[in-house]
């Protein structure tokens, strides 16, 4: 499984949207203006990465399912 490539897409995938969510809590204990903005900024980065991890995950589970 690990050299499946599309596996390993996955993997980052999901990596990624849990860096980007520790970056995002990271900076919610820091006060000032421009902190709450860059938490807001992660935030919404986050949303749209764990939207495509989602699909990368579908798509992998459609074709292992085929038998691909």
């Amino acid at each position: 499984m690990l050299q499946d490539p599309l596996f390993i897409l996955v993997a980052v995938g999901c990596l990624t949207v849990a860096v980007i969510l520790i970056r995002g809590i990271s900076t919610f204990g820091k006060e000032g203006v421009e902190n709450a903005k860059r938490s807001n900024k992660y935030m919404q980065w986050r949303l749209i990465a764990q939207f495509i991890a989602i699909i990368l995950i579908l798509i992998f589970v459609y074709f292992r399912r085929q038998g691909g």
